[in-house]
């Protein structure tokens, strides 16, 4: 398995941002099941990831997928007390960093109370501001 692959199934529950920020490529983008938005870079993205992984909980890979440069990983995990179940589709760079980051969820209900909760960190983040050029 790619060492990014294994580090990152160690870092995302966690959400801490610096752990995440090292597996990003400067310019990853990060396309989040909450709307229809990518995030661009690896200071917003690490931010974003690190407020998500704040708001799962009993959150693990199920199953890993894939080789070289493209990966699937499959997820479970709770948002309050609403089961979810995800995958976190990643493409690696030429230096092993992840270039693309998409992440797709279900069911529905549970992905709102995820923007809810999301929205909820990010206006309380100031850096947001900042970041909001971020958004493509």
């Amino acid at each position: 398995m790619h060492p990014t692959i294994s580090r990152i199934q160690d870092v995302v529950a966690k959400g801490n941002e610096a752990d995440i920020a090292e597996l990003l490529a400067e310019d990853v983008t990060f396309l989040p099941p909450t709307y229809w938005k990518t995030w661009t870079g690896r200071a917003p993205v690490a931010a974003v990831l690190g407020h998500v992984g704040q708001v799962f909980s009993e959150f693990r890979y199920r199953r890993i997928m894939g080789e070289g440069k493209d990966w699937a990983l499959e997820f479970q995990c709770k948002v309050g007390d609403l089961d979810t179940v995800g995958v976190d589709l990643l493409t690696l760079n030429d230096e092993g960093l992840i270039q693309n980051f998409e992440v797709v969820m279900r069911p529905y209900k549970t992905i709102g109370a995820l923007r809810e909760a999301i929205n909820a960190r990010v206006q309380t983040d100031a850096r947001f501001l900042e970041f909001r050029h971020a958004l493509t």
